[in-house]
């Protein structure tokens, strides 16, 4: 059974990743530069949601490194189907609705949405694919290690990683928008759960602390950074702030330790809120301009009000698409 203390970080990443979309994917981000007289009230919420939210994705990616990836044929064939259940499943809904309206069915974006590895607008899906074929390799390279060559390694791709790339805008990963990145975080959740496994004696509440602190710490850096630096390098996947709150926020969640087969099930369709809630249908005909609209209609205590609420909302329904997704593959043999 999976520790759902770790299922919660889960759910609360794709939490974040819904947020970080409705405010700097939404409302596009101010670029100060240094010009902290261009700060207002609205300007200095946006960017200090998106401080706080933006470790969604590599705290999902950490999960995955820290519990380690177990690549087999039925994985590939579970998560492809996935994929393609809500790619191509939301845009025939969609196709058919243009055809009701009479304005024709789009059947070369249909054709498209069965491309979900090559034409999609989800970066991670096909960056996740590249690190599930990769992380045998990267699984047998761990075990070969001691825990000192592990941790050198994973400290050097990381420094090349943060220095040549995110500082130097290196071609290979300037953003973090790359399956380099994921390969990086993948490596940093193993590194955790080395030192975890090799600290059992430590108390929880020195990894509660420890990780609160780093997360304090690497939020309130990237609010800093981005009244400095272009929004795009201030909330990179790469950035070293970025990096640091991330792992903060995975070593409070391994601080305790429960199980609960609601938390486990409510965070098996985490990925499908992404899935769904990204769609270029649904962000682009629906959740962007919908929240445009709240945020030129309130103030920044009710767009706040709305960003957890509209989250929670995106959420719930989310799930509960997935659950019925589960039940109808739970009864295809091979996906058992």
């Amino acid at each position: 059974m999976r520790l759902s203390n770790v299922e919660i970080l889960r759910i609360l990443s794709m939490m974040f990743v819904v947020m970080v979309h409705l405010v700097g994917a939404s409302l596009t981000l101010p670029d100060i530069s240094g010009n902290l007289n261009m700060l207002d009230g609205r300007s200095l919420w946006k960017l200090s949601a998106e401080s706080v939210t933006i470790v969604g994705v590599n705290c999902f990616t950490l999960i995955s490194g820290y519990f380690g990836i177990r690549a087999t044929l039925r994985g590939f064939v579970k998560f492809t189907l996935m994929c393609l259940f809500y790619s191509v499943g939301i845009a025939t809904c969609v196709g058919l609705l243009y055809h009701f309206k009479g304005t024709g069915f789009p059947w070369h974006e249909w054709a498209e949405s069965w491309l979900v590895y090559s034409h999609t607008d989800l970066w991670y899906v096909p960056a996740y694919l590249g690190l599930f074929l990769l992380s045998p390799m990267l699984n047998a390279a761990a075990t070969a290690l001691t825990n000192r060559q592990y941790y050198y390694t994973m400290a050097s791709f990381a420094l090349f990683t943060v220095w040549c790339g995110w500082w130097w805008q290196g071609a290979f990963n300037p953003t973090g928008y790359t399956i380099l990145q994921l390969v990086l975080m993948y490596l940093i959740g193993g590194a955790v759960r080395r030192w975890h496994d090799s600290h059992e004696a430590m108390q929880k509440r020195h990894y509660a602390s420890l990780g609160i602190t780093l997360y304090t710490c690497g939020t309130l850096a990237t609010l800093i950074l981005s009244l400095y630096l272009d929004p795009i390098k201030a909330f990179a996947y790469n950035s070293p702030a970025v990096i640091v709150a991330s792992v903060g926020l995975l070593l409070v969640f391994i601080s305790f330790e429960f199980r609960s087969r609601a938390i486990n099930l409510i965070a098996s369709t985490a990925f499908a809120v992404y899935l769904i809630h990204k769609n270029p249908y649904i962000w682009g005909g629906f959740i962007k301009p919908f929240a445009i609209k709240v945020w030129e209609a309130t103030d920044c205590g009710g767009y706040t009000l709305f960003t957890i609420g509209f989250t929670l909302a995106v959420y719930l329904v989310c799930s509960l698409i997935d659950l019925l997704r589960q039940v109808l593959f739970s009864r295809i043999p091979y996906l058992r």
